[in-house]
């Protein structure tokens, strides 16, 4: 079974930055990829930035030049780096895996911004 553990989220002031991670835990036999997603109140669910399993980043078109996502493979972690943020970067920000067919997600790390 996998489980995955969000951290780092927390408030922000506009233009600033912060960081967050996720670990995967589990037994990996096969190729998985990781990424994150965030949901806003009253929004959908949407794509923040992810791997694709050929290994490329890819990123929402609101996101690009500020976050960055990274990986270590070794510790089954994802990153996302996150600055220059907006207030409309508010959400609640989801780590997820996709191993095979199955879609994991983490509990959710809230990340607010606001002077």
């Amino acid at each position: 079974q996998v489980q995955l553990v969000e951290s780092g989220g927390g408030l922000v002031q506009p233009g600033g930055s912060l960081g967050l991670s996720c670990a995967a835990s589990g037994r990996f036999f096969r190729q998985y990829v990781m990424g994150w997603y965030r949901q806003a109140p009253g929004k959908q669910r949407e794509l923040v930035a992810t791997f694709t399993f050929g290994g490329l980043p890819t990123y929402a078109d609101s996101v690009k030049g500020r976050f960055t996502i990274s990986r270590d493979n070794d510790k089954n972690t994802v990153y996302l780096q996150m600055s220059e943020m907006k207030p409309e970067d508010t959400a609640l920000y989801y780590c997820n895996l996709v191993l095979g067919t199955s879609v994991y997600w983490g509990q959710g790390t809230q990340v607010t911004v606001s002077s």
